[in-house]
């Protein structure tokens, strides 16, 4: 494993590691988390948006921050990740956060307009599409903390292992 963290060093390919490892580990926190709160373990969270952390957040700081430690924190491709990773993480926190809010208010609605043997069938909308500033500012710094671990993690471990 060293050897491949090694080998793909200073390269896309370290990006696009820091961003799925962030992605895995934010969706996996998801899991964990609902698993505990509510006595269920569901994979389908997996692949689901909203809730704590932001793996929209996670993966772009994640690129972002990879983006900065190969290329430089004064690059041009550096600043677009950052201005990317911004207006990602703003849609989150703002525009589906409200979708959600809109969508939990829609479900109730409904919910309270329909009798129970009404026959006009209704579809649930998602209400878990965006996240709360908390959410997305953890997921930022989980895509940080990612980066740097992926990036300098090999250094700690060669250390380790000649010592």
């Amino acid at each position: 494993m060293i050897e491949f963290l090694l080998h793909i060093r200073h390269t896309g390919w370290e990006v696009i590691v820091a961003f799925v490892a962030a992605n895995l580990i934010a969706q996996s926190v998801k899991i964990l988390t609902v698993a505990i709160r509510k006595k269920t373990f569901k994979w389908t969270i997996l692949f689901a948006t909203g809730g704590m952390p932001s793996s929209h957040s996670s993966t772009v700081t994640a690129m972002a921050t990879s983006v900065g430690l190969i290329d430089g924190f004064n690059s041009t491709t550096y600043a677009m990740a950052v201005c990317f990773a911004t207006v990602v993480m703003f849609d989150a926190a703002g525009l589906r956060r409200n979708a959600s809010k809109q969508a939990m208010v829609l479900n109730r609605m409904i919910k309270e307009l329909l009798s129970p043997d009404s026959n006009v069938r209704t579809v649930k909308l998602k209400e878990f599409l965006g996240h709360t500033p908390t959410e997305v500012l953890v997921g930022a710094l989980l895509g940080v903390a990612v980066s740097l671990a992926l990036h300098f993690g090999p250094d700690f471990q060669l250390g380790i292992l000649h010592h």
